[in-house]
């Protein structure tokens, strides 16, 4: 049990704080004894099916989970030669079964195209076939060498959401990348994290994709974090693979393919962009527990608030709603002190005073407090989790623009990057990409950036004065 007392660092010293959040508020052990693999507790696991529940319920309007081998044959893995390239430096190689050598090494999958995709030649066979949109939630390894950080860069990432989908025509495809941005936008819109959404340049792209398309947002020390991204893999892998249909004339044609993924780095995004000095903030969406009940234990009047309290948790959990009856025997402040921690969204606090006047108090996650009359529990709880949803996103939001800035020079795009992100207009050249990375240390994320809004271009390249758009630069996870 935490001592009441205990203080966190300041979320402004981010790293520091985001550390000490995972274990105080036990979501992630990071002691397991192989770098870049790290133990989800209990809470933090029921955080995390929160969330991909919310997810599954997206994606299951019209794709349908499957579930894909973890390991792919050397032979099969090797086939996309961009594709590869992209990904030879992270492979992790079986090469022995027990003591005997294996005469096809098995590489656990980095991201499952060539997992996938041979099982797709076989069952894709007519046009009637298709569109195909399968997805899976799986585990994947990348031999990550860089500074790892859990939830944000590992070598196992253990919750790596990829959907695949086969198309009859380059469009029907490119049109599916669009479904999968909504179908994103939507899913970060109810967690309350607000995105960054631009198309990646050519030399960023997905190993073996037309074009990527990536969603970022912004973590407290200002930099970017990719939270999810989505390729028009073109006919590259139907080649490959030998991915072909019949169309409607009888005449064979090759498919066309997206794929797109999130990985629990939607998590470290809800960490990070809800998150204050005192602990998790949960959107009520996501939270395994929405409400704790607290019983305020006061001389005679004991065992009437305690047979109370218990009554307000049934009604409660038998209307849908998460609830926790905190009854354990340690001060309502070490009590209040745990869940907000935990990032609960709403204490009910029921003590004498409440029982007589026949209401509970209220105490969202953000300090707001109110009373609610019994009879109207139900609703105006469910109230109060509404409202403080709108009060998230809109913390949020309003964080989120002050920390992008339009730049006309390098000098303010040195100055902004310290603590954001930056627009600046590009001609999209890649020496000029890297004459202004070198110049600023930020890196170009992407153009055709769809939100939000920016103002004050000149549509004039900061490096060599050529016509240009709006980029996103930025440093980044």
């Amino acid at each position: 049990m935490e001592n009441e007392s205990v203080v966190l660092p300041k979320k402004q010293e981010f790293s520091s704080w985001y550390n000490e959040i995972l274990w105080r508020a036990e979501i992630m052990d990071v002691r397991y004894p192989v770098k870049g693999l790290y133990v989800w507790y209990p809470f933090g696991y029921s955080i995390r099916r929160s969330v991909y529940n919310l997810l599954r319920s997206l994606l299951d309007m019209d794709h349908e989970e499957t579930l894909f081998p973890l390991l792919i044959p050397e032979n099969e893995f090797m086939k996309e030669a961009e594709h590869i390239k992209g990904f030879e430096d992270e492979v992790y190689w079986v090469t022995h079964g027990g003591k005997t050598e294996l005469e096809i090494p098995l590489a656990l999958r980095p991201t499952s195209e060539t997992a996938i995709y041979p099982m797709y030649a076989l069952w894709v066979r007519s046009h009637a076939d298709l569109p195909l949109k399968l997805y899976q939630i799986v585990n994947t390894f990348r031999y990550e060498t860089k500074h790892t950080r859990p939830l944000i860069r590992l070598r196992e990432i253990t919750s790596f959401k990829e959907a695949h989908t086969v198309h009859a025509t380059w469009d029907d495809a490119a049109e599916q990348v669009e479904c999968a941005i909504i179908l994103y936008k939507k899913f970060y819109e109810d967690l309350g994290i607000p995105l960054i959404i631009s198309r990646r340049p050519d030399w960023d792209k997905f190993p073996g994709a037309d074009y990527t398309i990536a969603v970022d947002t912004i973590m407290p020390d200002g930099k970017t974090l990719q939270i999810g991204t989505v390729h028009h893999l073109g006919d590259h892998f139907s080649k490959t693979f030998n991915i072909q249909f019949e169309d409607e004339k009888g005449e064979q044609k090759y498919a066309y393919q997206t794929c797109y993924g999130i990985s629990e780095r939607s998590i470290a995004a809800i960490i990070s962009v809800h998150g204050d000095d005192k602990g998790l903030v949960l959107p009520p969406v996501c939270a395994p527990v929405q409400v704790v009940i607290v019983p305020v234990l006061i001389g005679k009047d004991r065992d009437a608030v305690l047979e109370a309290s218990k009554k307000v948790f049934e009604e409660l959990k038998s209307a849908g709603i998460r609830v926790k009856y905190d009854d354990r025997e340690i001060r309502p402040g070490a009590k209040y002190y745990y869940w907000e921690m935990r990032g609960i969204p709403i204490r009910v606090e029921l003590g004498p005073k409440d029982l007589a006047a026949g209401r509970v108090t209220i105490v969202n996650r953000l300090g707001l407090r109110g009373v609610i009359p019994l009879v109207d529990l139900v609703p105006g709880l469910s109230i109060a989790l509404d409202n403080l949803s709108e009060q998230l996103k809109v913390r949020a939001s309003e964080k989120f623009k002050s920390d992008i800035k339009y730049a006309k020079n390098y000098d303010e795009v040195c100055s902004f990057v310290e603590t954001g992100v930056v627009a600046v207009d590009w001609c999209q050249n890649k020496d000029c990409a890297d004459i202004i990375e070198e110049k600023t240390g930020a890196s170009v994320l992407g153009t055709d950036v769809r939100t939000p809004d920016i103002s004050g271009s000149t549509g004039v390249c900061i490096a060599c004065g050529a016509r240009a758009k709006i980029a996103i630069l930025a440093r980044s996870y």
